[in-house]
């Protein structure tokens, strides 16, 4: 089995992104979205720690969107 570096953040970011799955699923506004914003950010990071630029691009995509509609 190939172990990544920087697997714990991954993994870390994996729960992070469940628990706001949860929280959207029981309507639990605003901190659904926080937790989006957290756990997109944090998959962004493994992303760039992994050099995989797919990972960068979506979840930076992602927690701009969740941003953008907390500001406007």
């Amino acid at each position: 089995m190939v172990v990544k570096p920087y697997q714990w953040l991954a993994w870390l970011s994996t729960a992070c992104l469940l628990s706001a799955a949860m929280l959207a699923a029981f309507n639990i506004y605003p901190y659904y979205v926080y937790a989006f914003i957290v756990s997109n950010s944090l998959w962004t990071l493994v992303g760039v720690l992994w050099k995989e630029q797919s990972l960068v691009v979506m979840n930076t995509g992602l927690t701009v969107i969740y941003l953008a509609g907390l500001i406007l």
